[in-house]
């Protein structure tokens, strides 16, 4: 029933074609696509016979278009290799499909300008009706990106500037936490395998560490860097616990912690008799380390449903929502095995 183009090729079927297959006028082929209710049920039936029948697809971008909404939204990342963004990733793609939205996910290979810039007119050629993006580079807090103008944004893990709705886990709070337990069991000083130093939230750590340190009147010893893998919290940790003197270790992330409680059981330090550690994260495996990881059970879920709750009201609002400002999802401390009063204090 399709006409034969002069290059030989068969243009694709119509709703015109749709209509005279099944019968009926091209409205009700309009109100099939468009999932209206006020057609016959059998009606419906020949209609969607004949759809299958065609090989016919109806044009989702035209509907888009007449009712001003894509149902899509592009998810801007640096990286899914982290538990973190996995965990917001998910969380973000079950509310999207409660409100029956799609994601397209723009992972990015690098964090400089022009990566954020190419990922940006990715998203525009897809047609999405907004953006979220989990980005914890320091390159949005600083201003060096131009947020697209209309275009509903909500940032997690990052800052993007007033305007702007940021969404994030307690960083500061999460820190003192773990600092504060430690130096609550006796601890005399508190070491730090943090992230790096282009994380946002890693920043946000290591501040809250030094200051819950000096307010117990402790000079910070210094921090060391690692990039959030097993491997670099072990190399750090074999040459940090060789000093006897290190009995507590506070690590950014429980991979970290991880490596670093493979470097004491290796140096033959027990834990915590002798070294207490403490991750960040409370990943799922945190509780069969051994010893179980005491660590900062972040709550990912929540941060990309009130990511998406934020971004939906902005889109409801036509991309001009005057809701910014940040939203700050509690962490909490789990104590587990791994951390205990150092040796020679009372109750250890």
């Amino acid at each position: 029933m399709t006409d034969t183009l002069k290059t030989g090729q068969r243009r694709p079927p119509s709703m015109a074609d749709v209509a005279q297959h099944a019968g009926v006028s091209s409205q009700t082929v309009s109100r099939v696509s468009n999932g209206l209710t006020n057609v016959d049920e059998s009606t419906r039936e020949r209609v969607l016979a004949s759809m299958q029948a065609l090989g016919y697809r109806p044009n989702g971008a035209a509907r888009a278009l007449k009712r001003g909404r894509f149902n899509s939204i592009g998810v801007i990342m640096f990286t899914l290799a982290t538990f973190g963004n996995m965990r917001t990733l998910d969380a973000i793609a079950t509310e999207a499909a409660k409100a029956d939205y799609s994601v397209t996910l723009i992972p990015l290979a690098d964090q400089t300008l022009g990566a954020v810039s190419g990922a940006y007119r990715r998203l525009n050629d897809q047609a999405v009706d907004g953006v979220v993006i989990v980005f914890e580079a320091h390159l949005i807090d600083r201003g060096e990106i131009a947020l697209p103008p209309g275009l509903p944004v909500v940032v997690i893990d990052s800052n993007a500037g007033s305007g702007y709705a940021v969404v994030d886990n307690d960083q500061l709070e999460g820190a003192r936490l773990a600092t504060q337990h430690l130096l609550d069991l006796g601890h005399r000083q508190v070491h730090h395998i943090a992230g790096p130093t282009t994380s946002f939230s890693a920043m946000h750590r290591v501040d809250s560490w030094r200051s819950t340190l000096r307010a117990s009147g402790i000079e910070p010893p210094s921090v060391h860097h690692g990039d959030w893998s097993t491997e670099s919290g072990y190399q750090i940790t074999l040459a940090l616990a060789a000093d006897p003197s290190v009995t507590a270790i506070f690590a950014a992330n429980d991979q970290m912690a991880l490596g670093a409680m493979r470097a004491l059981h290796q140096l033959g330090r027990d834990i915590p008799g002798d070294v207490s550690v403490v991750g960040y994260d409370d990943m799922e495996e945190a509780h069969s380390f051994w010893p179980p990881l005491t660590t900062v059970r972040q709550d990912f879920h929540s941060v990309g449903r009130i990511a998406m709750e934020r971004l939906f009201e902005q889109i409801a609002a036509g991309g001009h929502s005057s809701l910014g400002g940040v939203t700050t999802v509690p962490t909490e401390l789990v104590v587990r095995e791994s951390t205990g009063a150092p040796r020679g204090v009372s109750g250890s």
